[in-house]
This record gives C-alpha cells, sequence and structure tokens, in this order.
C-alpha cells in the first residue's frame, strides 16, 4: 500500500475513535444531567407535598383536636393523649415518640425516606408550636370529622412525599414479617389499645368521637394517596428492562419477575417486538422513589401499579443485598 494513503487512513481512524469518545462522553454527562434533573424535579415536589401535609395536619390538630381534647389512632393518637394527661408540649411528644419508628424505618425501607420523615415530624413540631390557628368549632361531630379529615389529608400528602407523619405504618411493616398478621390487623390492635385507654382515664364518650375521628383521618389518607393498600405490585413494560431490574434490585433491595412478552402495538404502529417485562412488590411508602428511578431511566416507561392484600415469601423487607 502507499505509504501516503496509509498515512491518511490511519489520521482518519484515529479521528473517528476520537469522534465517538467525544459523543459518548457527551451523551455520558447529558446522560447525568437528565438524572439530576429528575431527581431535583422530584425532591421539590415531595418537599411541597410534606410541606403542604405539615400545615393541613397542624390545621387539623390546632383548630379541632386539640381544644376538645379529641384524639386520634396511631402514634399521634398516643402523643394527644399523653399531651392531655401530662401537660407535655405536644411539639416535644411527637417527635420523641416517632423517634424509635423513624430510626426502625431506617433499617427497613432507608435512609431517604428515614431523612424526610424526620424533616416532615420536626417540622409539624415547629408548625404546632409556632402557628397559631385558629378555633373554627366546638360542635363534637364537626371536630371529629374535620379534624379527622385534615390531619388524614396531612398524613396522606406526606406518604405522597415519600416520608410519614406517624410511625404506626413503619411498625406495622415491621411486625407482618415477623407475625403472619396483616398491616390492617396490626395497626387495629394497636389503635383499640389506644382508644381503650384514652375511654379508661378521659371519659367514654371522648373515647367514641376519638374513634370517629380516626375513621374519618383513615379514609382521607386513602383517599389522597389515591386508595393505595399495604403492597403495591408493579409492572413495568420498557426498553431499557435490564436496567430497570438492576435498579430495583441494588437500588431498592427488592426481588424481581422477568415475563417474555411482546408489544402489541408501538410508536410506528402494529408490533409484535418481543421484551422483557419486570415484575416487582413494593411497600406504598415506596412508590414515589420507584417512579423517580424508573424515570431516570426511561421516562417512556409504562408502569401498571395493583394493589395487593398481602405477600408471602419474596424479598418485601429492605435489606442488604451481598454482592
Amino acid at each position: 500500500m502507499n505509504p501516503l494513503l496509509q498515512q491518511i487512513i490511519i489520521g482518519l481512524t484515529k479521528k473517528n475513535r476520537a469522534g465517538t469518545r467525544d459523543s459518548l462522553n457527551k451523551y455520558g454527562l447529558a446522560r447525568e444531567f437528565y438524572k439530576l434533573k429528575i431527581t431535583g424535579f422530584h425532591l421539590i415536589k415531595d418537599i411541597l407535598l410534606m410541606a403542604i401535609g405539615v400545615l393541613s395536619a397542624g390545621f387539623g390538630l390546632e383548630s379541632f383536636l386539640l381544644p376538645n381534647s379529641f384524639i386520634d389512632g396511631g402514634v399521634t393518637g398516643i402523643s394527644l393523649l399523653t399531651s392531655e394527661l401530662t401537660h407535655t408540649s405536644l411539639s416535644i411528644l411527637i417527635v420523641v415518640i416517632n423517634l424509635p419508628f423513624i430510626i426502625l424505618g431506617y433499617k427497613q425501607i432507608g435512609k431517604g425516606f428515614a431523612l424526610k420523615s424526620i424533616l416532615a415530624i420536626c417540622g409539624l413540631a415547629v408548625v404546632i408550636s409556632t402557628v397559631h390557628y385558629p378555633v373554627i368549632t366546638s360542635d363534637k361531630l364537626l371536630v371529629a370529622v374535620f379534624g379527622g379529615f385534615f390531619l388524614g389529608a396531612g398524613i396522606g400528602l406526606a406518604v405522597r412525599g415519600g416520608g410519614v407523619l406517624d410511625g404506626t405504618e413503619i411498625l406495622a411493616i415491621y411486625l407482618t414479617k415477623r407475625t403472619g398478621m396483616t398491616m390492617g390487623d396490626i395497626i387495629l390492635v394497636f389503635n383499640i389499645f389506644i382508644f381503650s385507654v384514652a375511654a379508661y382515664l378521659l371519659s367514654v364518650e371522648t373515647a367514641l368521637y376519638s374513634i370517629l375521628t380516626y375513621l374519618a383521618a383513615a379514609k382521607t389518607v386513602d383517599f389522597v394517596i389515591e386508595g393505595v393498600e399495604e403492597y403495591i405490585g408493579v409492572t413495568i413494560v420498557s426498553a431499557h428492562s435490564d436496567a430497570i431490574r438492576v435498579m430495583i434490585i441494588q437500588k431498592m433491595g427488592r426481588g424481581v419477575t422477568i415475563y417474555s412478552g411482546k408489544r402489541g402495538f408501538g410508536k410506528r404502529g402494529d408490533s409484535l417486538a418481543e421484551i422483557d417485562i419486570v415484575y416487582s412488590v413494593i411497600t406504598r411508602l415506596e412508590i414515589a422513589r420507584m417512579q423517580t428511578e424508573i424515570e431516570k431511566i426511561d421516562q417512556n416507561a409504562f408502569i401498571v401499579m395493583n394493589r395487593v392484600k398481602d405477600t408471602k415469601g419474596g424479598i418485601i423487607k429492605k435489606r442488604a443485598l451481598d454482592h
């Protein structure tokens, strides 16, 4: 081969390789920027949801429940009952009583969830101690219904933001795996104990109105988070199914099942292209994080979520993975 022609070919090859490397570097930077943008957007949305939730819960407590000595279920109910009996600041009790449940949530669900929950609970404590809402009514029925509504709305919005204002559900998730009982059964037993103590220490009438408050709050929570039950089955159809599978296993510590399927209809019309379908089961407290992580990988992924009453076996509980 002519030496001059050989040098030209070598030069063009090096140029093509350099151009390919530059393209890959630009793609990598663009991909990281996209992930950072998605993370920032969801973080702002979660903070906004939790902030509105804190204000709503504070309004329910200050304007309805506290002036009328009503309580709710869960950890919030324990805090209200303790504050009523000991005259200790409710702001302090909400943080102190929730703290063990947040530590449990850190071990069971993750650091991000625990941090959001701490911020939400501390925010509620600050709102209760600094923001003075007007007392709306002293009618006991209205207090029970609307106090429960605003408190439930606050708890539900906090869950939508990836945190909690009440640690009862964290305890229920933990005990479900060790007792065989459902989350609903555990929460019910927990609240029966609280209301029984309230009936003995306060009055039967107060306890009955408090049960009505709890029912209103519970239904509002279900409404705000769109009826999500204890566990959620997630089906994901995406061209990046393997990356999503790795993310669910490594980042979320969950098990996955892969189905072999075919697309019935694609962007370019009728299509029967083969594709892997990812299925996993998560708790409702992890929905926000799951959606964020999937969107980082494929914003066009098709996601279907179904309520799962209960599960047995598999990997539901957060645990460290051995690599």
